[in-house]
């Protein structure tokens, strides 16, 4: 089972179908007819503001006897036929596949191809899918579980998988030579809150016949959960960075007090930073190893995760911020020595706002954890005022699923992040390797500024140098800590008053 999957099997997702509500009288048919709709760029829009003016609906989770209780393998049985991917025959740049309903995909999830102005319902097939030593469901209007999209990222003649849409509102991505990783979602809404966590789901999906030699795929989709609905354009553009360029427009059914805008979700295990009580063979196990953030400030940050004892959120103020995101740096395979998970082809995950997102915070949210296959990070961003009911709220956002975030190349990054026990037994030692920008070409007499400080316990000894085997830099520190639990660090290194590298901020728990 793989962590996307055990994830989803803890949570309650919502049934959701797109069932018939008052007032839906421009809304597209469900896939139950095979008459075509016109579709506009409008569409979604409009359905998801009808919808949210009515109280949420969960329609059955219903299906056939020979998919209702599918076991994991089983499940993974029930495969798209490859010969009838959309599109296929046509020579465009994308294909189209489709995922089976079963074991955690039960929602029945309608899709539309558009094309020509008009929405074609795709209809449910069973021949569409082989089913290995299952019995073949019977034809009717089963709907989907999601979809994804195949195009030549790797090379001319092949087309790799690029992304997939599949349970809730979760997708994921890659660029070439990369393999899934962290997810993104399109809505959070109450992430780690006492009272629980609400998953919306994307019910149906719209996407458009790719255009002959345009490399890009648009897709539309519309959410909707007890607390609203939303409606989504997705312009995925595949390549040596894959880009997806969001648009969404939220409808609150009610005050939305704790949304999540462009959360992403991911799994930290251990790293050489915090590896405390890991007994594993391998040197870091993580499909993200921190959170990398662009202040509206012009500031700079590098959070490395965390596997915490008990659940810890981070949240980092800000005002209109540049960009945020969750990354994977560590690019060599000696830094996993894994060859089945490879976790050194998992892409990063950068969000771009566009336009002013106003004030608000970047909230990490880290789930202790004591294996890899759980998806225990969380990172969004959470504006300052609540989404006020019967309110319109507009975010525009471009993804990057990259191996380094489009970040000014002029400060240097911080490599590496590594800490143990101290000579004397009484504290941390804690090393930063800086690779890059202007820090890396400074005069051999320059002077670098360190700037060290925690708000518990202490800091001594700190200490910045070049690091001949790298050609970078170095800076450590002992953190003496006493019988403090918990303690948030910073540390920068400066040069006439300016930063020369990223802001590392830690928060060292025991």
């Amino acid at each position: 089972m793989t962590r996307r999957e055990a994830l989803l099997a803890t949570l309650s997702l919502p049934a959701l179908t797109l069932a018939a509500y008052p007032g839906r009288a421009a809304a597209p048919q469900p896939a139950a007819s095979p008459e075509p709709t016109r579709f506009e760029a409008g569409t979604v829009h409009d359905i998801a503001r009808q919808i949210a003016q009515v109280p949420f609906k969960a329609p059955p989770e219903d299906l056939p006897a020979v998919l209702n209780d599918l076991t994991y393998d089983q499940y993974r049985d029930i495969r798209f036929n490859p010969d009838r991917a959309f599109w296929r025959q046509d020579g465009l740049p994308f294909q189209m596949q489709l995922f089976h309903r079963g074991f955690l995909y039960k929602p029945k999830i309608d899709v539309y191809e558009v094309r020509d102005g008009m929405a074609h319902p795709v209809l449910y097939d069973p021949n569409l899918f082989s089913f290995q030593n299952l019995q073949r469901p019977e034809a009717g209007n089963l709907g989907f579980a999601g979809f994804r999209l195949h195009a030549p990222i790797n090379q001319p003649d092949y087309f790799d998988e690029v992304c997939a849409f599949l349970g809730a509102s979760y997708f994921r991505a890659v660029a070439k030579a990369q393999i899934y990783g962290l997810s993104a979602r399109g809505l959070a809404i109450g992430t780690a809150d006492p009272k629980g966590e609400e998953f919306p789901l994307f019910r149906a999906f719209w996407v458009e016949r790719p255009r002959p030699g345009v490399n890009a795929a648009q897709v539309h989709a519309l959410l909707d959960s007890p607390s609203c609905a939303a409606a989504f354009r997705f312009a995925i553009r595949p390549g040596e960075v894959t880009v997806f360029d969001v648009e969404a427009t939220i409808f609150p059914r009610n005050d939305m007090p704790t949304p999540g805008i462009a959360p992403l979700t991911s799994m930290f295990w251990f790293s050489p930073m915090n590896r405390s009580g890991r007994d594993d063979w391998r040197p870091a196990v993580h499909d993200s190893d921190g959170l990398l953030l662009s202040t509206g400030r012009g500031e700079r940050i590098w959070r490395p995760l965390n596997n915490p004892r008990d659940l810890q959120i981070s949240s980092f103020g800000d005002i209109n911020p540049r960009g945020f995101g969750l990354m994977q740096r560590r690019r060599e395979f000696s830094s996993y020595e894994d060859l089945e998970a490879r976790y050194e082809k998992r892409p990063s995950l950068w969000i771009e706002p566009i336009g002013d997102w106003g004030e608000g915070v970047v909230q990490l949210v880290e789930i202790p954890t004591t294996g890899e296959i759980h998806d225990n990070i969380v990172a969004y961003w959470r504006p300052k005022e609540p989404l006020r009911a019967k309110g319109e709220y507009r975010f525009t956002y471009r993804m990057h699923w990259c191996d380094e975030a489009p970040v000014d190349p002029a400060l240097a990054r911080i490599a590496e992040a590594r800490s143990g026990s101290n000579f004397n037994k009484n504290g941390r030692q804690v090393v930063l390797d800086y690779r890059g920008g202007t820090l890396d070409r400074l005069p051999q007499d320059a002077a670098v500024e360190v700037v060290v400080a925690t708000d518990r316990g202490e800091v001594r000894h700190a200490v910045a140098h070049r690091n001949p085997e790298t050609g970078g830099w170095r800076l450590s520190f002992e953190l003496i800590l006493g019988n403090e639990r918990v303690a948030e660090l910073r540390a920068e290194l400066r040069h006439n008053g300016r930063p020369l590298a990223e802001t590392m901020l830690y928060r060292w728990t025991a």
